[in-house]
């Protein structure tokens, strides 16, 4: 028995903002989910699955025409050809209350009900799934809790968009307790929601698969769907990549480079190196440049055409196969740090108390969230929800924030100009 997995698909997501982005591959960009959702078909067939079920957040939000319903349409309608049945549960970007398009869904495809839990046995391969849909984009009832009992002689398979006990990042959508699925008795839960792929239990498999295709930068590395297999009372999990244009990150330390040709030859080599580890998909990649040293004032002095002379250089090592979605400088004069916290000056209580932050991030939260909560409140939504939004439950993006802080008072500090 094989069950095909996935989540969080977002077709025809719009992907606002691209435009500002200088050379986007805007076309790409925002045909990508389509795309990945084509190679999930091609891995149903190809790998003779009896089920797939999708954990909610099939589309982003209401259509903007018909055409993305009949896309999904068309698509399965190859699964059925197969007789490949597909589950579907709502959740907080497609839930039943935000889509005013629909269409009447193929033979093949069953949605689950958001009025109450339910379970749908597919009596010729021997599974229960039990879901509910998403009534309205914000629920905040443990769901999980209300699933029905499991059925005997099936596999039992409950399907859920759940934050469970929350996740950094992500709002707290029927939220639930790990406790609470072991106890409903179910061979496997296919949850979605969370766009990083997650075995969160293994007794029985919780499992995130996150979602289908990286949309921004905080979406990096491999996204795709998970491929369960069952044979008698053993269960095998196996994450299979989906994506047609991979995000990803790089940093740099410039510590060690005499000169702008340097850093572009480390930039060459790690941009080759993720092209191959990407199997060569298309990358969209942000690039931090950090540290101290004799190239800081060259940075400094030229951020411009230093950023242009890498997007060069990557179209160059890549056959045009990566886009440099941003070039951050974070580099500062060449320092000692450690001496500088140190001293008994305001540089050094300066230096101590941003250590002393980063290394503590749940009082760091708490400080971000004293200063800054009542300010992001007041902020649009657009600015408060988008990828470069600062999120402050997220600790990493936080300290990140201090690392850059840092660099710029100590440059100023110094007597020259900080870069980003």
């Amino acid at each position: 028995m094989r069950i095909l997995h996935t989540a969080d698909l977002h077709l025809d997501s719009p992907l606002r903002g691209l435009d500002r982005y200088e050379g986007a591959p805007v076309d790409d960009i925002r045909g990508a989910t389509r795309r990945a959702f084509e190679n999930l078909l091609v891995v149903a067939l190809r790998e003779r699955v009896d089920l797939v079920v999708i954990a909610g957040d099939l589309y982003d939000g209401d259509w903007l025409d018909h055409n993305t319903g009949l896309f999904f349409t068309k698509g399965v309608m190859q699964l059925a050809e197969e007789g490949i049945p597909v589950a579907i549960v709502r959740g907080n970007h497609d839930a039943a209350s935000r889509l005013t398009k629909t269409l009447r869904l193929p033979r093949n495809v069953h949605l689950f009900a958001d009025a109450r839990p339910e379970t749908r046995v597919f009596d010729d391969i021997g599974i229960a799934v039990h879901g509910q849909s998403f009534a309205a984009a914000v629920v905040s009832d443990d769901l999980a809790a209300g699933y029905p009992p499991p059925v005997a002689s099936c596999f039992n398979l409950g399907l859920l968009h759940s934050s469970l006990n929350g996740r950094p990042g992500h709002a707290p959508y029927a939220p639930t307790q790990l406790d609470v699925l072991r106890n409903k008795g179910y061979g496997y839960w296919a949850l979605g929601h969370i766009h990083a792929a997650e075995i969160v239990c293994r007794d029985p498999w919780v499992v995130y698969p996150g979602n289908t295709q990286g949309r921004h930068i905080r979406e990096t590395g491999a996204k795709g769907c998970t491929l369960v297999t069952i044979e008698d009372h053993d269960i095998a999990h196996q994450f299979i990549a989906l994506d047609v244009m991979r995000w990803t990150s790089l940093s740099l330390e410039i510590d060690a480079l005499p000169d702008l040709e340097a850093l572009l030859d480390r930039v060459k080599q790690h941009l080759q190196r993720q092209l191959t580890a990407a199997e060569d998909r298309a990358l969209a990649v942000r690039i931090q440049i950090r540290g101290s040293g004799p190239l800081h004032g060259r940075l400094a002095a030229q951020p411009e055409v230093v950023t242009q002379e890498i997007r060069n250089v990557a179209i160059e090592a890549t056959n045009a196969r990566t886009w440099i979605e941003k070039v951050e400088l974070r580099t500062r004069p060449l320092l000692d740090l450690d001496q500088l916290a140190k001293r008994d000056d305001p540089v050094g209580m300066l230096l101590r108390e941003l250590r002393a932050l980063a290394a503590h991030p749940g009082l760091l939260r708490d400080v971000a969230a004293e200063a800054l909560g009542e300010l992001l409140q007041k902020l649009p939504v657009e600015l408060r929800q988008g990828e470069d939004a600062l999120r402050l439950d997220d600790a990493d993006a936080l300290i990140e924030c201090l690392a850059e802080v840092e660099a710029d008072l100590l440059a100023r500090l110094s007597g020259e100009e900080g870069v980003r």
